[in-house]
């Protein structure tokens, strides 16, 4: 057993015996000093402690204190009670704080009792039950930051695991505090109704058994009493300070006596008026005059001191600030950090900076980490930290964005203006500035706070300034996230799958696939819009198809047939018709005699009369599902999709092509159009 839980057993033990066991009165003088001497080391830990939880512990040493002194009580009662010496302590404690006299003995006993009970005990009971509230109150937006601050890789998931305890330690010390101060009340309670029985029992004894009159008696056992409540109550009134200190402690910034100094000394007209109200009222009023002239002018003193120390302070400041400055100039230029190239950056003019800045209210930063939660779970990949900043070189409203350090698009805003936009049923047009929604390039109109209500009613989509920088930011994501896939992020990936799946991994990586190669069919995947969140189901169909071929380009074809259901999840609503547009087979035929094989894989060597035949013919195609209203779909044989991907890609980008093998059973598809040469 070690020394600190032996040491707590005697304690808690001593408590219970002296319960039961007459004491001698030597050994009481020396449990009561003991008693006073924890009371003053809790009270003083309480005081410098930096914050509250370094004492998660209190609740449980106020509860072993409060028994410890209630069992003393007990013992010091019954040796009153029996012998009429209950040792030196209590009795000089009766004689000394109320001079031998019975009415200024109880008076001040009383003052104790009621400072403790109705202020402090009362008080501290108060605080800690709102502070126990107010910390489960916050406990999930606290859970919240911290999921954020994960998200957006400020913290690491060790970081975020301590944090979570943290929260946790808190609910649970303050919820256990404002039952803990219950304790204090009762304590307060059960000293004063003791020292009342203890005053009637000394005047009984002392009169049936010690022959005393009845005012002997009442001399005798009432100063004792009082003594033996003061040694009681002022450790308990300690442990009550200590109690009210907790539960009112908000900073960790430092000690409390520097942070009370720094607070209240910290300001020199506060002083200069506290200073010159002492000296006037020392002067005009028949108060002291040299008592209150004195304070006067040591406060004005001490504030004109402060004042000389924080000029002299600020020009240190300003000094060191320059020498910085000019060490900077001096010191050779560090150019790695120019090196870095961001993976993606959200650039804008000055005009735009509100919008970015928390303390002016703009939410443009918590947009940005719900892009990147929303990108997680559309599309299960990470995105990279998305860097923020102005550029003064841009105008005013206008903003860009880059990928690896290259513009890809840009935009601009009118601040105070609101996009509206017609869904194409809306007949009524509204006055405003005409202009191009910057992520699908849709016709758009900017209007004025004043005419949104209206223009919402017409039936117009109305979006503001922050709706739409985030919305084209993320577009532009989504479009560019195959190139932002790095190997490093496949790493991680399997690793986050890795325990639960450990025979998968290692049979697949790097037996049969290396890291490069699974990174270049997740990207394959990536660039036409499929979910790479099932990376289970996608590792699995590369470890069944990777032994018989290693082609990056096949594989990704056998992983998008493993997720036909995700696919037609996203392209076919459940329970309607879906247009579609269907290939010739003389056509897929033609591309796949047109495909070569080699050893860095296979490419389409199609006539270029014949390929644009076959644009021509999609895109008439097309033009009758734009005027259905409906998304592009072409739909070909397994075999042909990703070469007549490749065919179409750099002509119609937001062309879905989809194989038959990738659409589930009970898909119903209507076919408005054919593409032939």
């Amino acid at each position: 057993m070690k020394r600190t839980d032996l040491a707590v057993i005697l304690y808690l033990l001593a408590a219970i015996v002296f319960l039961i066991v007459p004491m001698n009165p030597l050994v009481l003088d020396l449990l009561i000093s003991l008693n006073i001497s924890v009371s003053l080391i809790v009270l003083f830990n309480a005081i410098f402690s930096k914050d509250a939880l370094n004492m998660s512990a209190f609740p449980t040493i106020l509860l072993f204190t409060t028994i410890f002194r209630i069992s003393l009580n007990v013992a010091s009662t019954r040796l009153i009670l029996s012998t009429g010496y209950p040792g030196d302590v209590v009795t000089t404690f009766g004689q000394f704080v109320g001079g031998g006299n019975l009415v200024i003995g109880c008076i001040i006993f009383i003052i104790l009792i009621i400072v403790q009970f109705m202020v402090i005990n009362k008080g501290s009971e108060r605080v800690s039950e709102v502070a126990a509230r107010f910390t489960l109150d916050a406990m999930p937006g606290k859970q919240m930051a911290i999921d954020a601050d994960l998200n957006t890789g400020a913290i690491n998931d060790a970081e975020a695991k301590i944090r979570r305890e943290r929260i946790q330690d808190e609910a649970t010390f303050f919820g256990a505090m404002d039952g803990a101060t219950k304790y204090v009340k009762g304590d307060a309670i059960a000293g004063l109704i003791i020292t009342i029985i203890n005053i009637a029992g000394g005047v009984i004894m002392g009169i049936t058994s010690m022959g005393l009159t009845a005012a002997e008696a009442l001399q005798k056992f009432a100063i004792l009493t009082i003594g033996d409540g003061l040694v009681s109550q002022i450790p308990s009134l300690m442990i009550s300070l200590s109690t009210g200190v907790l539960v009112t402690k908000v900073s960790k910034e430092a000690d409390f006596g520097d942070l009370l100094v720094r607070q209240l000394f910290s300001i020199p007209k506060v002083l200069y008026i506290v200073g010159g109200s002492m000296a006037f009222l020392g002067i005009v009023t028949p108060l002291n005059a040299i008592m209150f002239l004195a304070y006067g002018l040591t406060f004005i003193f001490a504030g004109r001191s402060i004042a000389n120390r924080l000029e002299v302070k600020d020009i240190e400041e300003e000094v060191s600030q320059e020498e910085f400055a000019a060490n900077e100039i001096r010191k050779p230029e560090n150019v790695t950090s120019l090196l870095q190239v961001d993976p993606i950056e959200l650039e804008f003019g000055y005009g735009i900076i509100p919008l970015a800045d928390a303390n002016q209210g703009g939410d443009l930063l918590d947009r940005v980490v719900l892009i990147r939660r929303q990108v997680a779970l559309e599309l299960g990949c990470v995105v990279p930290m998305i860097r923020l900043r102005d550029n003064i070189q841009l105008n005013p409203n206008q903003y860009i964005i880059k990928i690896k350090g290259i513009q890809v698009s840009e935009g601009e805003i009118l601040f105070d203006h609101y996009m509206a936009m017609n869904p194409g049923y809306v007949e009524e047009e509204i006055t405003g500035i005409p202009t191009f929604e910057p992520s699908f390039h849709l016709p758009a109109i900017w209007i004025t706070e004043s005419q949104r209500e209206r223009a919402e009613s017409l039936g117009y989509t109305v979006v503001d300034p922050p709706s739409i920088i985030a919305t084209h930011l993320t577009e532009v994501i989504k479009g560019h996230i195959h190139e932002l896939l790095t190997r490093q992020d496949v790493q991680n990936l399997i690793n986050n799958i890795q325990e639960a799946n450990q025979t998968l991994i290692s049979e697949l990586v790097p037996k049969v696939l290396n890291i490069g190669e699974i990174q270049k069919v997740l990207q394959n995947l990536l660039r036409e819009g499929i979910s790479i969140r099932d990376l289970v189901t996608v590792l699995e169909t590369l470890a069944d198809y990777a032994p018989t071929t290693r082609d990056t380009d096949i594989l990704t074809e056998y992983v998008r047939q493993s997720l036909k259901r995700a696919i037609t999840r996203k392209y076919f609503p459940q329970g309607e018709t879906t247009s579609v547009i269907t290939l010739d087979p003389k056509v897929e035929q033609e591309i796949m005699d047109s495909v070569k094989q080699t050893e860095n894989g296979a490419y389409l060597s199609l006539d270029p009369e014949v390929t644009k035949e076959i644009i021509a013919s999609l895109q008439n195609e097309m033009q009758k599902l734009e005027d259905l209203g409906r998304s592009p779909i072409i739909i070909t044989s397994p075999i042909v999709r990703m070469y007549f991907k490749r065919l179409t890609q750099d002509y119609f980008r937001d062309l879905i092509v989809i194989s038959y093998n990738e659409i589930d059973s009970n898909v119903e598809l209507q076919s408005v159009g054919m593409v032939t040469v």
